[in-house]
């Protein structure tokens, strides 16, 4: 069983309410929701949020929309990972943040494939600018694993990065990375600012229509041949 939690709030401080924002008349996180759904080799997909009231709009709209939800801590992230585990009990446990509506299905299958064909303790897709693009981050780990993490973390950066405790710690836990074909570690697809969320609008309003499942493929041979998207924000996006 593997569980995918992904983990939002609408108090971002780099673009408020951005999970919220609409994207092709629907919430971000919902778009981002979608395409996770496509990925194989995730059994049961949850929100983790905080209880702070801030985030009851998004509670609200995710349950609606028939997603699980399971809210915690506002500043206690790893917290609410243990909770999501505890109410699904699940063998594998996979981190994303809610940030990635470009995020890629058969990298996520991927990440989790590797974890299991090695008998890691984690696997992740990418670190600092080297792997997949910004904004594709997958990590998977095994439930024993994150428990394990929880129980050893003693500062505020492994309660609210939740897998710092993990990803620090080379020596303490088996780490793999999955290897891009080539290094996309400096492209960014993530949103955390306006001209972010504005490089994601273009790319859905042009592949959704005709492809609502478009591929990272289709992403880089869309911003090839639009000089505009190239370097859009001053970032690269190729």
């Amino acid at each position: 069983m593997t569980l995918a939690v992904l983990q939002a709030r609408l108090s971002s401080t780099r673009l408020p309410g951005k999970v919220m924002k609409p994207l092709l008349g629907r919430p971000m996180i919902l778009r981002q929701i979608e395409r996770v759904r496509r990925a194989a080799r995730v059994d049961r997909l949850v929100v983790a949020t905080s209880t702070d009231p801030s985030d009851d709009p998004l509670a609200q709209v995710l349950e609606a929309d028939g997603v699980d939800v399971f809210r915690g801590p506002l500043d206690d992230v790893l917290a609410r990972f243990l909770g999501a585990l505890d109410r699904w009990p699940a063998d594998v446990v996979v981190r994303l943040t809610a940030d990635c509506p470009l995020i890629d299905p058969l990298v996520l299958d991927d990440t989790i494939g590797l974890l299991a064909e090695t008998g890691a303790d984690y696997a992740h897709c990418r670190t600092q600018d080297l792997g997949f693009p910004k904004g594709q981050d997958v990590e998977a780990m095994t439930a024993d694993t994150l428990r394990r993490a929880a129980e050893l973390a003693e500062t505020r950066e492994e309660r609210e990065h939740v897998t710092w405790g993990i990803w620090s710690r080379p020596d303490r836990y088996r780490i793999v990375r999955l290897m891009p074909p080539v290094e996309w570690g400096h492209v960014r697809w993530t949103v955390d600012r306006p001209d972010d969320f504005e490089f994601v609008t273009a790319v859905y309003e042009a592949l959704y229509p005709q492809k609502p499942g478009f591929t990272s493929d289709d992403i880089r041979a869309l911003v090839a041949g639009r000089p505009d998207l190239a370097n859009y924000g001053g970032e690269p996006r190729i």
